[in-house]
């Protein structure tokens, strides 16, 4: 066989297909010692072992069976692989409000070729129109592709990019912005553009997926139109992350770019406000406001207010048990010109730290404490502890989350270096990054398994 046919597969799985005379693309029969599977094989990576074959299943789930497992494999057919979406149009209505969508990376939506079981993404108006046909009715979308990335690649470089193309889409007419991003990283870049976006004229929502288009699952295009829906339509306009509030498919959360979270790896509901409530719920056709306070949409208005600076010689260091001063003495040595620490409880580090904090300040390091915990507030005149690390130059960073003092502080030596007026612009609330007090239902851990809690559930799941 050639090696078209058996794309990515090597060694024990590569000479099993052989075997059997089975190829990439073809539908099969697998007899196993576990059962017997029919689904669609599936390319590799040349990269992945050499131990499994991949089919794709009818419920659209993958499953990856051992080659030593493997007694029988037939074919039962054959699809040729055609990697280009079907587009249509989009088509264009004056009287609807007229989105862009920047696309950073990953897969914005995508659909299944159900002739060849791969993944294609869509990102033309006309692809994502023939994988989500439902945006038209909301709004009239143009997309632009700035980056080509995965999300943890994604930096400094990146955050002002993004924030001069939101400027000059806006400048150019656009009622609302979209920024497709993985969803990984987004809550650094959504901190990013609410500091070098401030007070826009439109909504900027950035949105993602945590399951692809070939699962069931998928939240891909639901968070689309939902997100579609909140830049054109919305009255908020901020940086926001737009992604699924409960597990099941309700509605969208909108949070606030500084002070929101990914908080699980793979639930779709894995955003999270934290030290708030979130902006709003959002829904294909409506939206419903949650906040008491946030920025208006200012509508006819064009100027933005650019500021995209940032200084990338910022670290954050999450604080363990017997940290070591080379640590932070390192950093120093580098060239840092700021940290932000993820401090224990109140904002405390341990005593062999102290002399080194002590020397980075005087070398002009600007240090910033926030808390690991997430929720709360720096603290650091309740203990010993707290006060001596203070009166080395350590500033409390209030109830900033630590990836979003990390991102500030980055903005703010972007601006300046002088340690008065860092300190400044670090503790003046811009974006809702500090908060005045916590709101007194927001702090909830649905531990399970706990009386009331199964209460609860009773009485609201149907």
């Amino acid at each position: 066989m050639s090696a078209d046919t058996l794309k990515g597969y090597r060694g024990d799985a590569r000479a099993t297909l052989e075997r059997h005379g089975v190829r990439v693309w073809a539908d099969v029969e697998a007899v196993t010692t576990r059962g017997t599977f029919t689904g669609l094989v599936l390319p590799r990576s040349e990269t992945e072992d050499d131990q499994h074959i991949v089919l794709k299943l009818a419920t659209g789930y993958n499953v990856g069976l051992k080659v030593s497992t493997i007694q029988a494999m037939t074919e039962t057919g054959y699809r040729e692989a055609h990697y280009k979406i079907p587009e249509k149009e989009f088509p264009f209505d004056p009287k609807k409000p007229n989105v862009t969508l920047l696309g950073t990376g990953g897969t914005i939506a995508s659909r299944l070729d159900y002739r060849t079981g791969a993944v294609i993404p869509a990102f033309s108006p006309g692809e994502l129109f023939g994988a989500v046909p439902e945006l038209a009715d909301i709004c009239n979308m143009k997309t632009e592709k700035l980056y080509g990335v995965f999300s943890e690649n994604i930096g400094p470089e990146h955050w002002i990019g993004t924030a001069e193309a939101i400027a000059r889409e806006v400048a150019a007419g656009a009622d609302g912005i979209i920024v497709g991003h993985g969803t990984d990283t987004m809550h650094y870049t959504a901190a990013a553009l609410s500091f070098m976006v401030p007070r826009p004229p439109v909504p900027i929502v950035m949105v993602g997926s945590q399951r692809s288009s070939d699962r069931p699952s998928s939240d891909a295009a639901l968070n689309l139109q939902h997100a579609a829906y909140a830049a054109a339509h919305g009255p908020i306009a901020e940086v926001m992350v737009c992604m699924f509030g409960p597990t099941s498919d309700q509605y969208d959360l909108l949070h606030r770019g500084t002070r929101v979270r990914k908080m699980h790896s793979s639930y779709r509901s894995t955003f999270r406000t934290l030290g708030d409530v979130p902006l709003a719920t959002v829904y294909h056709d409506r939206l419903d406001v949650i906040a008491d306070q946030f920025n208006p949409r200012r509508p006819g208005e064009r100027d933005v207010s650019l500021d995209a600076v940032f200084d990338d010689r910022v670290s954050l260091v999450y604080y363990y048990p017997n940290m070591k001063p080379d640590v932070i003495d390192s950093l120093v040595d580098n060239g840092y010109k700021g940290v932000v620490i993820a401090g224990t409880g109140l904002g405390h580090v341990n005593k062999p730290l102290y002399p080194a904090l002590e020397r980075a300040v005087k070398a002009g390091v600007h240090i910033y404490m926030t808390v690991q915990t997430l929720w709360g507030y720096v603290q650091m005149f309740v203990y010993d502890t707290g006060r001596d690390i203070m009166s080395f130059g350590v500033v409390p960073a209030a109830n900033m989350l630590p990836e979003t003092a990390y991102v500030k502080l980055g903005w703010a030596l972007g601006h300046s270096h002088d340690p008065e007026e860092v300190r400044r612009i670090m503790l003046t609330p811009l974006c809702s990054e500090i908060t005045e007090r916590e709101p007194i239902d927001g702090y909830l851990v649905m531990q399970g398994r706990l009386p009331e809690m199964d209460a609860w559930l009773k009485g609201h799941l149907r």
